[in-house]
């Protein structure tokens, strides 16, 4: 039985694992709020790791307000990167391994091909850049670790793009989104499922890319949820070709996922078919 330690237990992955994990009976998920396992309270976290003796952390925690980092970047990088620091120092003191979800952020987006793992990063804005020296610290602390990036993450729990849609369709909004930044969107249930399946098969240690496949527009998203709940006809749906954040993003943040499919011998499903499973849980 594996002992693992999951931070950030109230987000929408640390909650999606706790759905998916009871098909993993083989793991015993022990869920943490950052109220109870804070990455800015090392002696809390040393004390929690002490008393679960852990064979894994699951780090589902992070500073993920991508505009409001730009505003915040001490609180941004004393998370994503100071946070981090400090628990893969405490995980390799401990033996413990190390699973930290990152993002598609750490690119610049000026590919015009997927990413793969081993592409030079070069974040654009604060917030990926905190997750850029976050993997940067786990790396280099090097506790036996996996580093999942990931993209456009949506799912049943938190707030997403997927559920804003959903919300503002309900009050009538006129909707006017983007087309100008391309990627996957990625179910937080499948994403669990491909965390949870690195850890049970023991897959080499190492950077990971997962995301549903195909690719689409935040437009082609947004369309596609309304057309799957049978709103086309009534929301008021417009495209734009600009969109003005405060943060800067990657045009292009397409994940090869070549190496996860292989290393897991299991196909991802594309984010059409992740999403008409989210919208049936909802």
């Amino acid at each position: 039985m594996k002992n693992i330690l999951v931070t950030g237990a109230s987000g929408q992955l640390g909650q999606s694992l706790r759905q998916r994990c009871a098909d993993f009976p083989g793991m015993k998920l022990h869920f943490y709020t950052r109220e109870d396992f804070d990455l800015e309270q090392p002696d809390q976290m040393a004390r929690v790791l002490n008393e679960l003796k852990p064979s894994i952390v699951i780090n589902a925690a992070a500073y993920t307000a991508v505009d409001e980092a730009e505003n915040q970047p001490d609180r941004a990088f004393a998370i994503n990167t100071k946070g981090v620091t400090n628990l893969a120092q405490l995980c390799v003191a401990r033996d413990i391994t190390l699973l930290h979800v990152s993002t598609d952020y750490v690119f610049n987006g000026q590919s015009s091909e997927p990413y793969r793992e081993d592409h030079d990063t070069a974040p654009l804005g604060i917030y990926g850049q905190s997750k850029q020296q976050g993997e940067l610290a786990v790396a280099q602390i090097n506790p036996p670790h996996y580093i999942v990036r990931t993209s456009w993450l949506y799912g049943p729990y938190g707030n997403n793009f997927l559920k804003t849609m959903l919300r503002l369709a309900e009050q009538g909004k006129s909707l006017t989104i983007t087309t100008e930044q391309t990627g996957s969107p990625t179910s937080t249930l499948d994403l669990a499922d491909a965390i949870l399946k690195l850890i049970e098969t023991e897959a080499p240690y190492g950077i990971y890319h997962f995301s549903n496949t195909g690719q689409t527009t935040w437009y082609g998203f947004a369309k596609e949820i309304f057309s799957q709940t049978h709103q086309l006809d009534q929301v008021q749906l417009a495209e734009t070709a600009e969109y003005p954040t405060f943060a800067k993003r990657p045009n292009y943040s397409v994940l090869d996922t070549n190496k996860i499919t292989q290393t897991l011998q299991k196909p991802i499903r594309s984010w059409q078919d992740a999403l008409a499973e989210v919208i049936h849980q909802l």
